[in-house]
């Protein structure tokens, strides 16, 4: 669509400092779609970034962004979304709804963190270091070097070894870190049920807050039953949601903590919703990315911004991208991100080629 009319959306390509690997292969760039909307007598600017295996394809994005912006082209913006099935355009929806509420918090005057809590003021938010798979040494190094860049609170994946390799390597970060920082580990549903309980009970002395993902996204009785057994280690699902949705996790009772992507719920608001809801169920909330571009990165921080006493959060990702789109306006220093206090998102359309 061209940039003179009310909906555009204009496509980019990001290079990673480092490949990610996902369940569909190593991705060496992110690639997807801002989306501008006119609402409001406001611009409001989203971002779609799909990922393979969490959300539909790039085209299929960019092709459900298409019908969108064609029946929200009049500022129809709830025809515009009943194009977008939150479980077929994911990513998609997530950028339209972003430009939407982005809109609405600036002819509101407030960040978007106040449009969904105007009760609160949050001018930092906590946030964790992903340590990342290595070997036992590199791990220690890079957990030693973002304990002295200030995060108290590390994220270590794990599954990629054996049980028993992966105990000694949280061992030996415990060791060279102290008894001060917060570990969480990240098994992305590598571990059989037998090997997420041996690798528990393993860990219950080294003082792990969770381990995310220990099994399949769709083992929710799997998961049920190893959190009825945990001892001090609760569990977190974030790939399962992507596959079942909250209600059927909080039913099947099987995570302590539910780890909330924006970008795969179908926008902020969505994953707004979804955190209150499991705290009124005991769960709680940690909001996280998968690597995305200027504008999601800081709508997620907004997200986060607007949960009371959120626990810290997988929002520092920006430095996994070599390039991007423009200025970040919510920096990472000393263990949390700073979060923006102009208007809306924090990112006007000129500052992306909007």
């Amino acid at each position: 669509m061209s940039g003179d009319r009310p909906a555009s959306i204009r496509s980019f390509s990001l290079p990673l400092e480092s490949p990610l690997s996902t369940a569909s292969g190593d991705v060496d760039e992110r690639e997807g779609f801002l989306v501008r909307y006119d609402h409001r007598g406001e611009t409001g600017v989203g971002e779609a970034t799909p990922l393979p295996g969490w959300t539909e394809s790039l085209d299929d994005c960019e092709d459900a962004l298409d019908r969108a912006l064609a029946a929200g082209v009049d500022g129809d913006h709830s025809a515009a979304l009943l194009e977008l099935d939150a479980d077929e355009a994911r990513a998609a929806r997530h950028g339209f709804a972003t430009a939407l509420l982005d809109a609405d918090a600036r002819a509101d005057g407030v960040p978007l963190y106040r449009w969904f809590d105007d009760s609160r003021t949050v001018h930092r938010v906590p946030v964790n270091a992903t340590v990342g798979d290595a070997d036992r040494e590199s791990t220690v190094e890079r957990a030693v070097e973002a304990v002295q860049r200030g995060f108290d609170c590390l994220k270590l994946k794990v599954g990629a070894r054996s049980v028993d390799a992966d105990i000694e390597r949280v061992r030996a970060v415990r060791e060279a870190v102290g008894e001060d920082v917060t570990f969480r580990l990240d098994a992305n549903g590598a571990w059989t049920r037998e090997e997420a309980e041996r690798a528990i009970d393993g860990l219950a002395s080294v003082d792990v807050a969770y381990v995310e993902q220990p099994l399949s996204a769709d083992d929710l009785s799997g998961l049920a039953a190893l959190r009825e057994r945990s001892d001090g280690v609760d569990i977190a699902v974030d790939e399962t949601l992507a596959e079942r949705s909250m209600a059927e996790v909080f039913d099947a009772g099987a995570a302590d903590v539910v780890v909330l992507k924006p970008m795969v719920l179908g926008g902020p608001g969505t994953a707004h919703t979804l955190a209150m809801r499991a705290r009124d169920e005991g769960i709680e909330p940690v909001v996280t990315t998968t690597v995305d571009a200027v504008v999601a990165r800081t709508a997620a921080v907004h997200v986060a911004a607007a949960i009371p006493d959120v626990a810290p959060c997988g929002l520092a990702t920006g430095e996994l991208l070599a390039e991007d789109l423009a200025p970040d306006p919510a920096p990472v220093s000393d263990g949390s991100i700073a979060v923006p206090q102009d208007p809306g998102v924090g990112i006007d359309a000129s500052e992306v080629g909007l």
